[in-house]
């Protein structure tokens, strides 16, 4: 089991910014020995999930989409979303996606087909961002117990993206509290300059959040106010949507 919880380690230490990782990239980010991880690769490309760039690098191969596309395809929340997120977008004009909290991250699960890529860094299916400086992770963050959301907030990387971003705990339980109350968060460019984003938790039955959706905009061409007031409604209908079919 080791074996195995190692080689799933050096598979999510490859980044979407650098195409290929060397042994001693993925040893340092994983904290695995160099021999383990050379090891993990060997059986990794036997397998077809990755393949050899050349003599020091590798890159991850189509066949590890395999590994996800049984989540994807079987989980009523993801295989329901994409025509939501598509009306959201069609509705804004604005690219929209869901999340689920995945530890201290947000994973991006489902995109509008028609999201345009409005950030510095592309976010596809599968993508992570941190929880506490995004607004879907904020309103996922609001659903945990307060003991469970100050340890997680303890124990967080809290990293300054931007000049506006929240690092502190209090700060952060601030808004998180904020977002509780109000059903919604707004991010103003906390993440990257430029970037705002509003998002709403989406409840199952038993009214238990279990992921967020979102409008990401170019913070030029849209006020807070303005999301506020006319993107709010659309996101709030667009959850409730997706409660009542995933049940």
């Amino acid at each position: 089991m080791t074996s195995l919880a190692r080689g799933l380690a050096v598979l999510a230490a490859f980044s979407q910014q650098a195409r290929g990782r060397s042994i001693a990239q993925l040893s340092l980010q994983t904290g695995i020995p160099r021999a383990a991880v050379r090891r993990c690769l060997h059986t990794l490309a036997h397998l077809g999930y990755v393949g050899v760039e050349d003599e020091r690098t590798f890159v991850l191969k189509p066949h590890v989409l395999a590994l996800g596309y049984a989540y994807l395809s079987s989980t009523p929340l993801v295989t329901s979303a994409r025509p939501i997120l598509d009306h959201v977008s069609e509705t804004l004009h604005e690219s929209s996606s869901m999340a689920i909290l995945e530890g201290e991250d947000i994973m991006y699960v489902a995109r509008s087909t028609i999201s345009a890529r409005i950030m510095s860094f592309d976010l596809g299916v599968g993508s992570r961002l941190p929880a506490y400086c995004t607004s879907m992770g904020r309103v996922l963050l609001a659903d945990l117990p307060p003991t469970e959301l100050s340890r997680l907030l303890r124990h967080a990387q809290l990293v300054a993206y931007t000049p506006r971003t929240l690092v502190t705990r209090e700060a952060l339980e601030a808004v998180i509290g904020q977002a509780r109350h109000d059903g919604y968060s707004v991010v103003d460019q906390e993440l990257e300059l430029g970037l705002r984003s509003i998002a709403v938790p989406v409840r199952d039955s038993r009214g238990k959040v279990a992921a967020a959706i979102n409008v990401s905009v170019q913070a030029g061409r849209v006020t807070t106010a303005e999301m506020q007031k006319r993107f709010v409604p659309v996101l709030h209908a667009a959850a409730r949507d997706l409660g009542m079919l995933i049940g």
